[in-house]
């Protein structure tokens, strides 16, 4: 028998859009562009594949759930540099534990994090409207509340967590924020992220913060969540962020990430992935620690996004609610009807980009957050982001 609480998980936006787009066939003598999945088209690091294949007598055996000491230690040395931690607030034994990619992790957590009840109520997860998948799917498959706050163009696209009722803060049981957003490419500021991690605490909640695109920025590199727990002294209570080598190394097939933060969380989350969870095969733990290691190809990537955002500028201007993000690969474009835009855009320009409705859910009142928007992933080369984006500008 079905569990009932999966019965009621939504379809994932993936789902929605191909059976959207299923009885359309693209014009021919286009050649078609998918822009609605963000995995990187940019070159893939050589000295990655390398280490793959020097270790790649190592296929042979179990990789540990925990990871290698190497790989451990990598990320935390990264998580200094890129943060400025001070030195000693996180140790590599007790404050990462790699993943298998972030969807499962983002997924999975919830076992961790979700009570049967929290003082005596049913627990609560918030959520930003619009979202990425799993976050819901998470809240709604391990019996809490999904409590969804809209992320709109009025309040910057972040969602005002402090403006709720102490009733409410009380049941939570946790909070899933992006940052840099998917899909809006906004930032959340060392000050909005304190004020979170304060509340948390006051409430014993925990602050799940995905920060996948945090390598891929426009001007000053985003603060992280444990940024503003070295704010606050260093202790990392209640909060866990969540990276991945998808985006920042354009290896969305390595399927390699972390998680750190909360140690007591992570032993928990450990124990758990001990049973079901994907260990991170060994030859990719070793090319994981050298691509941690190694910025600069970081910095190689990241410069190739800022043409693409110049060209859309250029193209778009002040048409479709155009703006530049402060992080991450989207475009977040105002459209109008978003499931008619991408019909239309698959069916005339075979291009295909994500309505924003399916990113969302109601919102209580009817209203989907995301529906008036397509976002659009900027991943391919210049050449044929430019060929993308101008056949999308003659349809829209």
């Amino acid at each position: 028998m079905l569990n009932p609480q999966l019965a009621t998980v939504p379809e994932s936006c993936w789902h929605k859009l191909d059976r959207l787009l299923a009885d359309i066939e693209p014009p021919t003598g286009l050649e078609p562009i998918r822009l609605s999945v963000g995995d990187p088209e940019h070159p893939v690091p050589e000295f990655m594949i390398d280490e793959v294949l020097k270790h790649q007598a190592e296929f042979r055996h179990y990789a540990p759930i925990f990871g290698t000491p190497a790989l451990r230690d990598a990320v935390v040395n990264w998580l200094g540099r890129r943060y400025s931690l001070p030195g000693g607030m996180l140790e590599s034994e007790y404050h990462v534990l790699p993943v298998a990619g972030l969807r499962e992790a983002m997924f999975l957590i919830a076992v961790v994090v979700t009570p049967s009840e929290k003082n005596g109520e049913r627990p609560a997860i918030a959520i930003p409207n619009p979202f990425y998948h799993s976050y819901l799917g998470a809240a709604i498959a391990f019996g809490a509340q999904p409590l969804l706050l809209p992320a709109v163009r009025e309040n910057n696209f972040l969602p005002d967590f402090l403006s709720l009722d102490g009733a409410t803060l009380s049941r939570l049981a946790a909070v899933y924020l992006c940052t840099p957003s998917n899909p809006h490419g906004t930032v959340a500021d060392l000050a909005y992220l304190t004020g979170l991690i304060r509340l948390a605490r006051e409430f014993d909640f925990v602050l799940l913060v995905d920060e996948c695109y945090a390598d891929i920025y426009v001007d000053a590199p985003p603060p992280g969540v444990l940024q503003a727990c070295a704010a606050l002294g260093g202790d990392t209570r209640n909060v866990l962020a969540f990276h991945s080598l998808s985006k920042r190394s354009n290896v969305p097939g390595l399927r390699s990430g972390f998680v750190a933060g909360d140690p007591e969380l992570l032993k928990a989350f450990r124990a758990l992935r001990d049973y079901g969870g994907v260990a991170v095969p060994l030859p990719v733990q070793a090319a994981s620690a050298a691509l941690w290691n190694d910025d600069e190809h970081a910095r190689v990537s990241r410069e190739l996004y800022a043409p693409k955002f110049d060209l859309a500028g250029r193209i778009f201007g002040n048409r479709c609610g155009f703006y530049r993000p402060d992080g991450g690969m989207f475009l977040w474009l105002e459209v109008g009807d978003c499931v008619a835009a991408a019909r239309r855009l698959w069916g005339d320009a075979a291009i295909r980009v994500m309505p924003g409705r399916y990113m969302s859910h109601d919102a209580g009142d009817g209203s989907y957050p995301g529906a008036g928007y397509i976002r659009v992933a900027l991943v391919p080369d210049l050449q044929t982001t430019r060929e993308a984006l101008e056949r999308m500008s003659q349809v829209l």
